[in-house]
Formats: C-alpha cells, structure tokens, sequence
C-alpha cells in the first residue's frame, strides 16, 4: 500500500515536471516572439512580458516536487555528503518531518486565500494589456501543495528505507562549485 501511494505520487510529479518542461520551451518561444516583434515590428504587449512571469512560476513550482524527488534540493554539503547512507536517512527523515512539511503545509494554507481571493474576484494586473492574475497565483498552492505530497511520500520511502522494508539510492554527490 505505502509503494503504491508513493509511486502514485511519483506519477503526479512526473506530470507536473513534464508540463514544466514543456513551459521552458514555450517561456523561451514567446520571449523570442515578444523581442522579435518588439524590435523589427515596434509592436509590444505587457500581455507577452506577465505570460512569461506567468510561465516562470509554472516551472519553478511545478518542477519542485520533482526535484525533491530526484534529490536535487539544496543541502548543507558539508555535512550530508559525509554521512553513511544510514544516517542520511535519518538525517531527511528529521529534515522533511520538523521542516519541510510543515513549511509546505504552511506556505501552501496561506496561497489559497491569496489564490482564492483573485480567481472569485477575477482579478486582473494592473497594466495595459495585462492578463487575469487568478492562473499565476494558482500556481502557488497548486505548487506547495505538490511538494507536500511528494515530501509525504519521500518521508514513507525513508520510514521503509530505515527499518528494511526498501532499499533506496542513497548516493549524494555535491554540486560542483
């Protein structure tokens, strides 16, 4: 049971990574566009500048729960990178139960009012020819809620790593400086 919940909640980061991806290319598309048309038609929109703010924070908050998952989050190298794998188990255990699913639980029960609060009201920026708010703004508990179910899961999969039932990959190699 607790495999499954786990590799269904791999399955959903995956999605939310892949839609991130593709968000990157599409981000990239449009930058081109909007400088392109900006330059040689002297033809802009703040519209083309907030879809890519827009676009930013798809990637980045959809992408994180795949990151927490591949092990690519921040870490205090210096320490973790000397560890036995045992302990770093131990160590995230500790680290995703007193920090990151609180904080996730947290920041995500404070996006939804502000998410909430924009899409009743169909808010709209400010700008000329600016975009509704409510879609950038749903990216936030949509976000933080998807790290807290993935830190659940990687939480079952270091719970079941520490007393036998899964071996894990443990091997961590610190980022280049």
């Amino acid at each position: 049971m607790t495999i499954r919940f786990c590799h269904a909640v791999d399955l959903i980061g995956d999605g939310a990574a892949f839609i991130a991806r593709w968000l990157v290319l599409v981000a990239c598309l449009i930058s081109a566009g909007n400088a392109t048309s900006r330059y040689l038609l002297n033809l802009s929109s703040n519209g083309w500048l907030e879809i890519q703010w827009y676009m930013f924070a798809g990637i980045v908050l959809l992408g994180a729960s795949q990151t927490l998952r591949i092990n690519g989050h921040v870490r205090v190298d210096l320490i973790y990178s000397r560890l036995s794998e045992r302990n770093r188990v131990w160590v995230d255990i500790i680290g995703i139960c007193f920090f990151l699913l609180p904080a996730m639980a947290y920041l995500a029960y404070l996006a939804w009012p502000f998410f909430w609060s924009s899409f009743t009201s169909l808010e709209k920026s400010s700008n000329a020819g600016g975009l509704l708010l409510w879609p950038a703004k749903a990216a936030l508990p949509l976000g933080f809620a998807l790290v807290l179910l993935q830190g659940v899961a990687e939480l079952l999969k270091r719970v079941s790593a520490a007393v036998g039932i899964l071996t894990l990959d443990m091997r961590y190699e610190a980022p280049p400086q």
